[in-house]
């Protein structure tokens, strides 16, 4: 029994110091100087980059331009022009009802104003032979006015029974067939002009201040998601909702293939203003009690540096105070480096002089 504790106890000895030696050991290969245990670390060097201050707000596609269509009058449809999502020009005849009395109406009135033009010349030739009173020509101008108008209104009448592109655009469903009675209340389908959409956005009041019309703006959607769409700031609405305390801001994307719909949700990101800064990758960045420092290396020795950070964005962030571009810092082994820093073994540097040699 005695010698099997004496076993363990050997064992248990040599494993303690062999950790002791690993731990306290100098592993700082000969030739770089120095004592005490160098740890091997990455660096990379602190940059000069652009960076942007962004606005970020979820927002709702619109038409340039979209009407639902509907006849002005009730009658039956005698002719459709148009199918689902065609694209159309403004005045393409989209569909025509039924226009035989409209027609026969014109005709009447047009005939009566033949008729009354031809009773004026009469009457204006008499009034110039002095066969005819003054009084006889002003009644057959009141006619022949009255006569003129009749003509208007029937032509007028006529193509009510024609329903028209308004404008440029896309076509939506087709609501209507051939034979339909259709009224006034009666959707026929719905057109938009999409060439251009404009995007509405809430953005919260704090912000306003920032917000101005010209300025950029790139937005997401997720049937595109490797498609960014650009425009910029067209209006900014005059009034702050008193509930949500936003504004809502227009911007405007040109939409010239016809990708983007109306209804679409789409994430955009205004931004504000772009400045230069000294940017280090957030893996560098070590939080310490309500502060953050970073390892500088210089040579062989690295220092702990409390530094200020600003903007944050996504693999990197801005030092406002405490490094300089072209500082090199440590992005892997920052867990290593104790409270203060230690000798280290510069991997990256290490990379750099074999890619040379």
């Amino acid at each position: 029994m005695k010698s099997g504790r004496l076993i363990l106890v050997a064992v248990f000895l040599s494993l303690a110091g062999s950790a002791a030696w690993l731990l306290l050991g100098d592993t700082q290969p000969a030739g770089r100087g120095g004592g005490g245990r160098a740890v091997s670390v990455v660096t990379t060097a602190a940059e000069n980059r652009t960076f942007t201050d962004i606005v970020e707000a979820l927002g709702t596609a619109r038409a340039r331009e979209s009407v639902t269509l509907t006849p002005r009058v009730s009658d039956t449809v005698r002719e459709v022009h148009f199918d689902d999502g065609q694209i159309v020009t403004q005045g393409d005849v989209l569909i025509v009802l039924e226009d035989t009395e409209e027609k026969a109406q014109l005709q009447e009135a047009e005939a009566t104003l033949r008729e009354a033009e031809r009773s004026f010349k009469r009457i204006e030739n008499l009034v110039r032979q002095g066969n005819a009173s003054p009084a006889a020509l002003d009644t057959e101008e009141r006619r022949l006015d009255e006569a003129r108008f009749r003509v208007d209104a029937a032509a007028a009448r006529l193509a009510d029974q024609k329903i028209v592109a308004p404008f440029d655009g896309v076509l939506g469903l087709r609501q209507v067939s051939e034979g339909s009675l259709i009224t006034p209340n009666t959707p026929i389908t719905t057109i938009d002009a999409i060439d251009l959409i404009k995007l509405d956005f809430s953005v919260p009041e704090r912000f306003i201040a920032t917000l101005k019309p010209g300025q950029n703006v790139e937005a997401k959607v997720s049937a595109y998601p490797d498609r960014l769409f650009k425009g910029v700031v067209s209006t900014i609405d005059s009034r702050i909702d008193p509930v949500t305390r936003s504004v809502v801001v227009r911007a405007e994307i040109s939409n010239k293939d016809n990708l983007l719909r109306p209804g679409l949700l789409m994430k955009v990101e205004v931004i504000n203003r772009s400045w230069q800064g000294v940017g280090v990758p957030e893996e560098s960045v070590v939080p310490t009690g309500g502060k953050t420092y970073v390892f500088v290396v210089e040579g062989d020795n690295a220092e702990r540096r409390e530094v200020k950070l600003g903007l944050r964005r996504p693999g990197y962030v801005e030092v406002l105070e405490g490094l300089t571009a072209g500082e090199r810092v440590v992005t892997e082994g920052t867990m290593r480096m104790g409270r203060m820093g230690m000798k280290v073994i510069d991997m990256a540097d290490d990379a750099r002089k074999g890619a040379g040699s």
